[in-house]
């Protein structure tokens, strides 16, 4: 997890920006460079994860170009072998370094080549700056005009530059921006749903997503799991654990006081064989790190706040205590198979437009939250459920068979995985929300603290002054000012609240979590 800076002009004062730079050390712990050309400036801030030496180091260089790339490219051995036969060489063993010569072979038409997560910026003497996303924007890139030069600026994070642009937005995913515009070169959401036959669907959502967690394993560095003893992080231990020869190291979280996930992740790791670590946290722990969570994440959102802390938590618990350097999630499965709240849907068309709505926003949200909390650790996060092919294929599944008419929400995953992959209580356990599943406590905890710092009469009169994305709830008004502080005037980098979708029966709600649905059940269990 590296961090990137571009800028279509220099800035004069290039010590201050050297020093907002710095703000991303966490993503690039191993070395910063820059490039400095007649007008534009790169600069790169290293995670060594691919091609350990020195050699490895960025910017790379070809002919007239330069370029910095937060990224990983899958399979890039095979595009290396095939560039090595049209004559280029390479220096390092780093997936990045390939790069430059598929632009030059390929222009922008490179980008439809890439099975990766990237965020890149790249500097063509002739042509100015590129700059490009992957198509569901896991690897995070930020933009805005300069306040001196009226010239575009690109980075990692928007802490970097928020105080030398006039505003942050956040870079479309599935874009390249060129010549002031930026242009779609992807679009995994807007397809026609084609696959309807069940055992095709089935083996394909099973050979898919062990395809795309096999991927990511391929590291230099040494890699770990995050394991909530849910459906989706177990999945990718047990796919990763057969594939393995030693014991894979996973690790899980939870509340001292009501940790709910903590003894279905041990029982997970139990039936795998993992080298299991638990880490335990308190009210106390969760309190004090609120703040500094807001401002790495640079969101208001509930959901995203509150699912960070026991990630951020666990996430500073491997940095300190281990030698990993990448971990393996379970984000992005809900958004494809379905959540608590979308039981609801009225419709398979109405399933398939929130899907979609929820995968083209998710840079926003879930990846968003993996993203900082894993980064500003100085690890790398990888995301299976993100794989393209995977993600292209479950969007393309008929939405009428990913609806909960089998009285178990994603009942195809579920299905696709049946055998010996996990206890069978486990493959069918009710989905809880990470935040709830780590303890109820903790939610209620920063439900408690909100209420004590505002009166009903502060509450609405704080409320008041923000005209996009308004307080509703103390707890919302916290999170809000807390923002503020870091990233004033910039709430419009987060669409809105993450919330069930308001217009269906049943989901009109004022918290975010499945805890307030009708349909929770057992999932608190």
């Amino acid at each position: 997890m590296c961090s990137i800076l571009g800028l279509e002009e220099k800035e004069s004062d290039l010590r201050k920006l050297a020093t907002l730079f710095a703000r991303s050390d966490s993503r690039g712990p191993d070395g910063t460079r820059f490039y400095e050309g007649d007008h534009a400036l790169l600069g790169f801030k290293r995670l060594a994860i691919m091609g350990l030496t020195i050699e490895g180091m960025q910017p790379f260089y070809h002919e007239d170009n330069v370029i910095v790339c937060n990224g990983e490219i899958y399979a890039f051995r095979k595009l290396k072998k095939e560039l090595i036969s049209k004559g280029y060489t390479f220096k390092s063993d780093s997936d990045c370094e390939i790069l430059l010569p598929l632009y030059k072979e390929y222009g922008l038409d490179m980008f439809d080549l890439l099975d990766a997560e990237f965020a890149m910026i790249i500097y063509d003497k002739k042509e100015g700056i590129i700059a490009a996303r992957d198509p569901i924007g896991i690897r995070p890139l930020y933009y805005g005009i300069s306040k001196e030069t009226g010239k575009y600026v690109f980075a990692s994070e928007p802490k970097i530059i928020v105080e030398i642009v006039k505003h942050v937005y956040p870079f479309p995913p599935g874009h390249y921006f060129k010549d002031g515009h930026f242009i779609r070169y992807a679009d995994l959401t807007d397809v026609k749903p084609i696959h309807k036959d069940m055992d095709d669907i089935l083996f394909n959502i099973h050979d898919k997503l062990e395809k795309g967690v096999l991927k990511r394993l391929d590291s230099d560095a040494k890699v770990g799991f995050l394991l909530s003893g849910g459906l989706d992080s177990s999945l990718v231990c047990s796919i990763a654990q057969k594939h393995s020869k030693e014991p894979i190291e996973t690790f899980a979280i939870g509340m001292k006081k009501d940790a709910i996930d903590l003894k279905y992740a041990k029982e997970v790791a139990e039936y795998l064989h993992t080298n299991h670590h638990e880490i335990i946290i308190t009210k106390e722990d969760v309190l004090s790190s609120l703040e500094e969570v807001i401002s790495i994440l640079g969101t208001y959102d509930i959901t995203t706040i509150r699912a960070s802390m026991g990630m951020y938590l666990i996430c500073k618990a491997i940095h300190k205590d281990t030698d990993i350097r990448v971990l393996l999630t379970g984000e992005i499965s809900d958004e494809l198979f379905g959540y608590k709240y979308t039981d609801f849907a009225p419709s398979a068309e109405e399933f398939q437009k929130e899907a979609k709505k929820r995968i083209d926003e998710i840079h926003m949200y879930d990846v968003l939250r993996a993203d900082r909390c894993i980064s500003s650790n100085s690890l790398e996060a990888r995301v299976p459920f993100g794989d393209l092919d995977f993600v292209k294929y479950v969007m393309e599944i008929d939405p009428a068979l990913k609806m909960n008419t089998y009285g178990k929400g994603k009942f195809l995953l579920r299905k696709a995985f049946e055998g010996d992959y996990l206890p069978q209580d486990i493959l069918y356990r009710e989905k809880a929300a990470f935040s709830d599943a780590v303890g109820h406590s903790m939610v209620d905890d920063l439900k408690e603290y909100a209420e004590s710092l505002y009166t009903d009469l502060e509450f609405e009169e704080l409320s008041k002054k923000y005209t996009f994305a308004r307080p509703f709830t103390k707890e919302s008004l916290l999170y809000r000012e807390i923002f503020e502080k870091y990233y004033k005037g910039q709430a419009d980098m987060v669409k809105d609240f993450w919330m069930p979708n308001k217009e269906w029966k049943g989901c009109d709600v004022k918290d975010p979590s499945a805890r307030v649905l009708s349909n929770y059940g057992l999932s608190g269990k």
